[in-house]
């Protein structure tokens, strides 16, 4: 067997709904099936989900308050007042920010923007900006993708005679600010059908409702806020990406055009993983490690010149972000791994003075991909007394409703059930860590600790082609909520495996199908490579995509994991260097059984001693457990019953790994034949006495025999009684009482290691492993 990494989850097809998809729409099964899991059931529901852009966009005034502020910004505008925006420093905060700024301009208003500082700010709007903002001049605020928890504030604004208008799109908290007006979808009471909306979705809707029509010259901009905020990329979110990254690809802003280029995206035709995995985390790195004004200036420039040093200097600072980042996770590892082990703390909170606050929620995302538990990573500032930190969560424990639950401790903090940010004195850092657990504790299982990987649909290798993956694409964007899609092939036979790359870290897999092959690539599974035999009937869980290469195009499969479902056995018969393959092994499973004393010596295993059992007389194979275990044999038994044993208990190990050592070869050094001995024992009486030990070699070169035989029929005479041995010297006993020569227990044991042998050491991997599994209902296929 080969465990799969992760839990593997499958949605059952509604074969009916499927095959309706099928016959009205033309569609493929296998994307017509995945249509249907993702609950796309009715014709209608398939063509707007296929041809979303055809689709309308929803009225922005369906959002509660959007009246009001609509018509505040105006006046504001035909007022001549001074308008700021102010935004938030990630990749949402940039975006949304940036579309203001445009909107603005095309308004012709008077405004600025302002971003607070991560490092001397912190999150959210602040009572200094307001008022500094106030002493500048400025009479409307407007947030955006921020301030739906700014209570204090709103208090502020009101006291120094400034209007706010609150757009966002995070959780509202119990309490809402008293402000002029507040836009969020999420707003109890809210009539607005889609809540969804990331911060720049609500910008783009205050945007739409200003100008009077959609701003699509705006959503190569919104794509990129919507996209890396990790919102659903459904219903509206998934026609404004859509429709955003094909404006994105022929951008007439030069800072955009700079970011794809510094990006390696210039040109390329581009997908919401670009976005995600290469646009995002550049525009977030400038707020991470400094000031994201850089950012919204690179948005919103018109100077190619200095976009593209812009774009060049938020480059390097995500190379400083990603060196940062890797840092900090090892630091964060060696605590979790000595201070709060996984075993005894259902969430990890871990804290460190000095941690970079702006690259913590990344630090936290990789902790949770190692250990899988809730995971919240905090900065220390040991001046202020505070430690600010960012949380990310597992399946199960919804991490805003959890630390709703630590209210009382938590002044600051907001988020989703899988992410969210937070500010806490030091006082409270155990007490919070201590409830978080207990509450863990009491909601999950020990199952729920274990990853799971959501698989859409299982499939044959011959149900893919370039048309079905071709017809895929029309799933795009993927995303939250509409995710890539994973496929499960089950028991599938290998037509190749093998390593790959210059470290051999990664594999490649060729699977058979009854008609076609596909490659299948999995990056850093190279280990796994030590952990299937070529005849074994794999699992495989990937992405489909299309390899171009030197002007060919077939499908491939982007391994995600894999397993062995049936029972294992491992042929290292006549292997060289058993220790380096043992290495490559984990060594809390193995289990090494010997029958002989010179085995461990023989091949060199002094340092597995601790994790070998030599069975003999007084160690017999009745105490050895092999549950979860790799049964690794390192010679022959001595007789059946041995083997009977052997058998019996190598069916309930996970794997089994068979060396079979043989110093003495019993099968090609065979018993003489019974004319033999009949000669031999002719030959004795004849000389009446013959000192063998000295005119073996002759006697042997004379009949064609071996030495060994010669030796070997005289110890068989000897313990029959048919001749006694003095010194060498044989002579024929006297009337000798007639018995069998199977009467020898050497002539019964030659006979059965002979038969051993062949049974073990020269038979076929298909034998073996009938031999071992025989009872077991996957023995092997061919």
């Amino acid at each position: 067997m080969l465990n799969s990494r992760t839990r593997w989850s499958l949605t059952e097809v509604d074969q009916s709904n499927r095959d309706e998809l099928v016959n009205v729409l033309g569609l493929s099964p296998l994307v017509a099936g995945l249509l249907v899991n993702r609950g796309k059931k009715r014709i209608d529901e398939v063509t707007n989900f296929l041809h979303i852009e055809n689709v309308d966009f929803h009225d922005p005034f369906l959002l509660d308050g959007m009246d009001s502020a609509v018509d505040r910004i105006k006046k504001a505008i035909a007022g001549e007042e001074k308008i700021l925006i102010f935004g938030d420093y990630d990749a949402d905060g940039v975006s949304s920010t940036s579309v203001m700024v445009y909107t603005l301009r095309e308004l012709g208003a008077d405004f600025d923007y302002y971003i607070p500082n991560r490092f001397t700010e912190g999150y959210g709007p602040n009572e200094s900006a307001f008022r500094w903002a106030k002493e500048q001049g400025y009479s409307l605020i407007v947030t955006v993708d921020t301030g739906i928890s700014a209570i204090h504030e709103a208090e502020v604004a009101k006291e120094i005679g400034l209007d706010l208008i609150i757009t966002d799109h995070h959780e509202p908290q119990p309490e809402l600010p008293d402000a002029f007006a507040t836009i969020n979808p999420k707003k109890p009471g809210c009539p607005y059908p889609f809540k969804g909306l990331a911060g720049v979705g609500v910008a783009i809707k205050v945007s739409h409702a200003l100008l009077g029509e959609t701003p699509t010259h705006l959503l190569d901009i919104a794509c990129i806020g919507t996209v890396a905020d990790l919102v659903p990329l459904v219903d509206e979110n998934r026609l404004l990406v859509k429709i955003g990254i094909k404006k994105l690809e022929i951008t007439p802003k030069p800072g955009l055009q700079a970011l794809l280029k510094v990006c390696g995206l210039e040109g390329k035709q581009l997908t919401s993983e670009h976005i995600g995995f290469g646009v995002g985390p550049h525009v977030n790195a400038a707020g991470r490690l400094d000031s994201a004004d850089p950012a919204v200036d690179l948005f919103t420039t018109s100077d190619a010149e200095q976009a593209e040093m812009i774009a060049k200097e938020i480059d390097a600072m995500n190379k400083e972000r990603q060196s940062l980042v890797n840092s900090i996770t090892k630091e964060a590892v060696e605590i979790v791994e000595t201070e709060y082990p996984p075993e005894g703390n259902s969430v990890l909170v871990i804290a460190k003075e000095g941690w970079n606050p702006g690259v913590i929620g990344i630090v936290a995302s990789r902790i949770v991909e190692k250990f899988y538990r809730p995971t919240i990573i905090l900065s220390i500032d040991l001046e202020k007394g505070v430690a600010k930190g960012s949380a990310r969560s597992i399946v199960g424990f919804d991490m805003f409703e959890n630390l709703s639950e630590c209210r009382d401790i938590l002044p600051h903090f907001g988020g989703h059930p899988m992410a969210a940010g937070m500010t806490l004195q030091l006082e409270y850092l155990d007490e919070l860590r201590e409830r978080l657990d207990r509450q863990a504790k009491e909601k999950l299982t020990e199952k729920d600790f274990s990853p799971i990987t959501p698989i859409d649909l299982q499939c044959s290798v011959d149900e893919i082609s370039l048309d079905v993956i071709e017809e895929l694409e029309a799933l795009e964007p993927f995303g939250v909520e509409n995710p890539k899609p994973k496929f499960l092939i089950d028991q599938c036979q290998l037509k190749e495996i093998r390593r790959i790359g210059s470290d051999s870290k990664h594999l490649k897999l060729a699977l058979k199908g009854n008609h076609s092959n596909l490659d299948v690539i999995g990056f850093h599974f190279g280990e796994v490579f030590e952990e299937i035999t070529p005849n074994a009937s794999i699992s495989v869980v990937g992405e489909l995509s299309i390899n171009e290469w030197n002007g060919f195009r077939k499908p491939q499969l982007m391994l995600q994991d894999i397993a062995v479902k049936e029972k294992q056995l491992f042929d290292y018969r006549g292997i060289k260097n058993l220790t380096s393959r043992l290495e490559m092994l984990d060594r809390t499973k193995i289990q090494l059984l010997s029958f002989k004393d010179s085995t461990i010596e023989s091949l060199r295993l002094d340092d597995w001693k601790d994790h070998t059992v030599r069975i003999s007389e007084s160690v017999t194979m009745d105490n050895v457990e092999l549950n979860g275990k790799y049964l690794i044999i390192l010679d022959l038994p001595s007789n059946k019953e041995q083997l009977g044993q052997l058998l019996s208990l190598g069916s309930t190990a996970e794997r089994v790994y068979t060396v079979f050592h043989n110093e003495e070869d019993h099968y090609f050094n065979p018993i003489p034949t019974r004319d033999s001995f009949k000669w031999y024992y002719a030959f004795l009486k004849k000389q009446g006495r013959f000192d063998y030990k000295k005119r073996a070699k002759e006697l042997a070169a004379h009949k064609g025999w071996k030495m060994e035989s010669v030796y070997f029929m005289s110890e068989v005479f000897f313990e029959l009684e048919f001749v006694t041995i003095d010194n060498g010297v044989i002579i024929v006993s006297d009337q000798p009482m007639k018995r069998p020569l199977t009467d020898s227990m050497m002539y019964r044991r030659k006979q059965e290691q002979a038969s051993l042998e062949n049974d073990l050491c020269y038979s076929s991997y298909r034998d073996l492993k009938r031999c071992f599994f025989e009872n077991e209902k996957d023995v092997v296929r061919l």
